[in-house]
């Protein structure tokens, strides 16, 4: 795998309303990996054209997965939150989750994506103390 164009330079800034992007679906799905791959460590070593790996995935996964589309890396992406922020993305975001209809794969790993990403944010102690209101649903959208 090559690195993505601008990888990590041109990532857009981790904010609250980013994560809401995310879980509403109107950020891209490279976006969001390559938001994870940033998170977890990986490198791009442009002198020798490879990938560097975080120590905990060099060896299931030397190159970043795509989390969107692999089961078995959202699996491993899971069970790397610690226990106390395993809640985050229901306790800290109030996300209520998905509707029956919208369980889907895709939107589930989206979700963990999230809720990985609030775990890296409070474990680097840059989660602030209260969120931000979430985003009011669409006055058209039907429920």
């Amino acid at each position: 795998m090559m690195v993505p164009d601008g990888f990590p330079d041109r990532l857009p800034t981790l904010t609250i309303a980013l994560l809401w992007e995310i879980l509403h679906d109107t950020i891209d799905d490279a976006t969001v990996n390559q938001l994870l791959w940033q998170g977890l460590g990986y490198a791009w070593n442009s002198a020798d054209q490879t990938w560097s790996a975080p120590a905990d995935w060099q060896a299931d996964y030397p190159e970043p997965p795509d989390f969107i589309e692999s089961r078995p890396a959202t699996v491993k992406l899971t069970r790397s939150i610690p226990a106390p922020h395993k809640q985050l993305l229901k306790d800290y975001l109030g996300f209520k989750g998905y509707k029956v209809g919208e369980l889907v794969p895709r939107k589930t790993r989206r979700a963990t994506a999230v809720n990985w990403l609030l775990s890296h944010l409070k474990t680097q102690d840059l989660l602030p103390p209260q969120p931000p209101q979430p985003p009011q649903p669409d006055a058209t959208e039907p429920d």
